[in-house]
């Protein structure tokens, strides 16, 4: 036990009272530089059997930090372990102050566990009905709230960010002309080489090419173009604007007197519906392509007769149905993104529920839309 009495050092001794009572004495500085021995020295000290209730008397200490508190909770902790209950005195206002803020009254105490209640059927049910009729109000003004944006725009053309615009047409139709092409051509070539098995049974090869191609143009090419744009770019709208809802960016752009709607959604929604129909027919094409590499390869048709039989089925009634619905299809993908990017709440969870539930509800509206064009050419035509 140190007997010095340099108050910039830390020193202690134990008293033992005539009743069986203990007091620990403790003097100097209790910091980061005498914490450690400090520890180690009571420790070795305080041999079980420990006295049921320990009495620390803080009269002398000249300094204490967090790092001297540490002594008091080791020593808590000890008692504790025990069974035994451990008392200051004499500490200054400086002293009880680092306490408090250090929260030593609670440290060691064990919290009750409180069971939070489970709410039953009938308020789950309200919540979540609540829930759905927000989400809707919230739709409906955000769509509200495009549509003026959008008449504004074509009122005032130079109010249209065009940059940003430019920018979301790359990002929409350019970087993602690899992966359409792709998966258009394996698409294609899958298609020729299933039909190509039953055609062939009946001395039909040449319909490969009018099968690929109205099958392309009508209907897959469209609507596979549209899923990957919102697996894409969809769920960048939503992370995007997600984020800067969190961060508070969407709020001082509404201070600073812009229209966040004018602002952020406009420009994608624009670019979107410009540079969908474009890489629809990009990806009809690669189709086609694919389609051919399967006939004149497996089905001994020229090159020639396959292209004529593709332009002999396709009409520009074809072509352009397949670009109004990639228009539409853009958007829903675009419009969805946005929205649910305005809808984030909270933390950075909600970005990323914002974006799952962005790209499953593009994909789900897509479907719906295509079904009732589909119901829309049937009586049409």
């Amino acid at each position: 036990m140190p007997d010095s009495q340099d108050l910039q050092s830390c020193s202690y001794e134990v008293s033992h009272g005539d009743a069986g009572d203990v007091t620990l004495f403790i003097q100097g500085r209790m910091d980061a530089t005498t914490v450690t021995e400090t520890i180690s020295g009571i420790k070795s000290i305080l041999q079980p059997p420990l006295p049921p209730e320990l009495t620390v008397d803080l009269e002398k200490v000249t300094y204490l930090d967090d790092f001297g508190a540490l002594v008091l909770v080791e020593l808590k902790n000890l008692l504790a372990g025990q069974q035994s209950k451990l008392h200051l005195k004499n500490a200054d206002h400086k002293v009880k102050e680092v306490l408090k803020i250090l929260k030593f009254d609670e440290s060691g105490d064990p919290q009750p566990l409180i069971r939070k209640p489970r709410p039953n059927m009938f308020v789950r049910l309200g919540e979540g009905v609540l829930g759905q009729a927000t989400g809707w109000k919230f739709a409906f003004a955000f769509i509200g709230s495009v549509c003026l944006s959008l008449l504004y725009i074509c009122l005032h053309p130079r109010s249209l960010r065009t940059d940003d615009t430019l920018s979301a047409m790359k990002r929409v139709g350019v970087d993602a002309l690899p992966i359409v092409a792709l998966i258009s051509f394996l698409l294609g070539l899958i298609m020729a080489f299933m039909s190509a098995v039953q055609l062939q049974q009946f001395g039909a090869n040449i319909y490969v090419a009018s099968l690929v191609s109205l099958a392309m143009v009508r209907e897959l090419g469209p609507i596979m173009t549209a899923i990957i744009v919102a697996g894409r770019s969809g769920s960048a709208f939503a992370a995007e604007i997600g984020t800067m809802k969190i961060s508070d960016e969407v709020d001082a752009l509404f201070t600073m007197g812009f229209e966040p709607t004018r602002f952020l959604a406009v420009p994608k929604i624009i670019a979107s519906v410009i540079t969908v129909p474009i890489l629809t027919l990009f990806s009809n094409l690669f189709a086609i392509f694919g389609g051919l590499v399967v006939g004149v390869f497996m089905l001994d048709l020229t090159t020639h007769a396959y292209i004529a039989q593709t332009l002999k089925t396709l009409t520009l009634f074809d072509v352009f149905w397949g670009f109004f619905k990639a228009a539409v299809f853009a958007l829903l993908i675009a419009g969805i993104g946005c929205l649910r990017g305005f809808q984030v709440r909270g933390g950075a969870a909600e970005v990323g529920q914002a974006t799952t539930s962005a790209v499953v509800s593009s994909i789900f509206l897509i479907i719906v839309a295509d079904a009732v064009f589909a119901v829309i050419l049937r009586y049409w035509s």
